[in-house]
Formats: structure tokens, C-alpha cells, sequence
């Protein structure tokens, strides 16, 4: 079985949780997923299946798509509800809504964001979560991230629901924070699910009840087709027996960029161009 799976992961268990109970009920042994979700998150996870896991670094770039939940007037370790609360207000109560929904929503397009304390983003080489719950304060660099698109679409303070399209590495819990600190009463994310990944949206996604070997194969998607957002090639027969060798060969006019090339209407290669030259970097077809 080779693919790449859609889940729909309920909050309560991590992502490594899924992948073992994926490697059980489909019987694969080499199952791995494109970007962690939370604990107490829920919604789209890709599992990456058999050879399929070469395919993760092409899909952890995908763009991400979260309904949120934030609640002003707490801000906890973690900007999250499994934190411990550090500072409270009852100030919300006096803001506009107007004013909470902009606090949100001026966080959209390209912004440095600093990655919360409990989060896996490395530094020297060390999870920051590890740090941080070893009580080690460590002075965290903001990061370039892209918000594409951020609505609030109910404010019932002191909550904010609010839907948000953004690149890899945003934390959507470092918005709410963000947001209840401009607006002065501190904030944390309590709901998070992610709908989308790129083109694949979690209404396809398979549930955990039914993660079987049958089902699996029912929902699985074809490594061409989850590469579907990069540019394409098609290559004949003679063609293909050398990207499957590992050689170059000339495709006048290839698009630029890592592209898929296939043979036959399967994935055989993912491939970087020089010019009209295209360069397999991974192979996923035998000679």
C-alpha cells in the first residue's frame, strides 16, 4: 500500500497516537504524517504511507486551513487551555467588538511571529517544550510567517471565533495570544481544527473507528495525485527508464521548479530542472 491517507483526528490523542494506530489497523509498518497536531486539536491529518513518506517534504509546505476558537481575559504557559493560566482581566468585558475582531484580523499577511514556549520548534538543536519544561527561560527569535487569510466570524466575548488560511509554521495559538495582548487582557487558544491541507479538505478524510486496511484503500490517494499542486511531465517509455536510473534527461520547455514526472499515469520521480534538463531527485518507480 503506498499513498498518501487523509485522517480526521479527534482531540485527545497526539499525532504519533494516529500513526500508530494507522500502522495496526492498515498493517504498514512505514506510515509517517506531514505536520503535527495538538492534543487537544482535531481535524486534517496526512499520513504518508509505504514509499509515500518520501513525499512528506512536498506536502509539509502546503498551506493550512484552521477554525479557531480564542478566549480573551487568560494567558497561559502554553497559549493553550492545557497550560496554567499566568494573568487574568475581566477588562474584555469593556471592549468593543469592533476592536477584538481588528485585533485579529490586522495579523493577516506576511508577519514575524514568535513560536510559543511549549512548541517543537527547535532551537540549538532542542525542542522549546523541552526547555521549557525543564523551567529554562530561553529568548525565542520570531519567525517569518505568511497569514493569508484570517476572518472573525462570531465574537461572543470573551470569545472569538475566527477561521484562518496560513503557511507552514504558523501557530494559530500565537495568534490568539498575540491578539489578547494588543488588546491589553491577555488571551489563549481553547479550539482548534484544521480543515484543510493545500487540496485536501478533512470532509474526506478517513475517521479513527474506521482506520482499517479496506477503508484505507478506499480513501487512499495516489502519490500523483497528492502531488497534484506541483507542475507536471510526462515522460515516454525511454525517458522513464533513465529517470528510474537516476540519470537526466532533456524535456524542452519544463516548467521550473521540483515538478512530478510520470510514466503511464503513475508517479515515477519528483525531479528539479536545469534549463530543459530534469534531474530526478527521488525516485519512486523501479527500473
Amino acid at each position: 500500500m503506498i499513498g498518501v491517507l487523509p485522517v480526521d483526528k479527534p482531540e485527545g490523542p497526539t499525532s504519533h497516537d494516529v500513526v500508530a494506530l494507522a500502522r495496526r489497523g492498515v498493517g504498514v509498518r512505514r506510515i509517517g504524517h506531514t505536520g503535527t497536531l495538538d492534543p487537544f486539536a482535531s481535524g486534517l491529518l496526512l499520513l504518508c504511507i509505504g514509499r509515500a513518506t518520501r513525499l512528506a517534504e512536498y506536502l509539509n509546505r502546503l498551506p493550512k486551513t484552521y477554525l479557531a476558537v480564542a478566549k480573551l481575559g487568560q494567558a497561559t504557559t502554553t497559549d493553550d487551555p492545557t497550560g496554567e493560566v499566568v494573568s487574568s482581566s475581566d477588562a474584555w468585558r469593556e471592549l468593543d467588538d469592533d476592536a477584538v475582531a481588528a485585533a485579529f484580523e490586522t495579523q493577516r499577511g506576511t508577519r514575524m511571529q514568535v513560536p510559543p514556549a511549549y512548541s517543537a520548534k527547535k532551537v540549538d538543536g532542542e525542542r522549546l517544550y523541552r526547555r521549557a519544561r525543564e523551567g529554562r527561560v530561553v529568548d525565542v527569535a520570531p519567525s517569518p510567517v505568511d497569514i493569508l487569510r484570517l476572518d472573525v466570524r462570531r465574537v461572543t466575548r470573551p470569545q472569538v471565533e475566527f477561521e484562518v488560511e496560513c503557511s507552514a509554521g504558523t501557530y494559530v495559538r500565537a495568534i490568539a495570544r498575540d491578539a489578547g495582548a494588543e488588546l491589553g487582557v491577555g488571551g489563549h487558544l481553547v479550539h482548534l481544527r484544521r480543515t484543510r491541507i493545500g487540496p485536501f479538505h478533512v470532509d474526506d478524510a478517513l475517521d479513527l473507528d474506521h482506520l482499517d486496511r479496506a477503508n484505507a484503500a478506499r480513501a487512499l490517494v495516489s502519490p500523483l495525485d497528492a502531488l497534484a499542486h506541483l507542475a507536471r511531465v510526462d515522460v515516454d517509455d525511454t525517458m522513464a527508464q533513465r529517470i528510474c536510473h537516476g540519470s537526466m534527461v532533456s524535456v524542452p520547455g519544463a516548467p521550473a521548479g521540483p515538478l512530478a514526472v510520470a510514466h503511464d499515469g503513475q508517479l515515477i520521480a519528483v525531479a528539479e530542472t536545469d534549463g530543459d534538463l530534469v534531474r530526478p531527485k527521488k525516485v519512486f518507480a523501479d527500473a
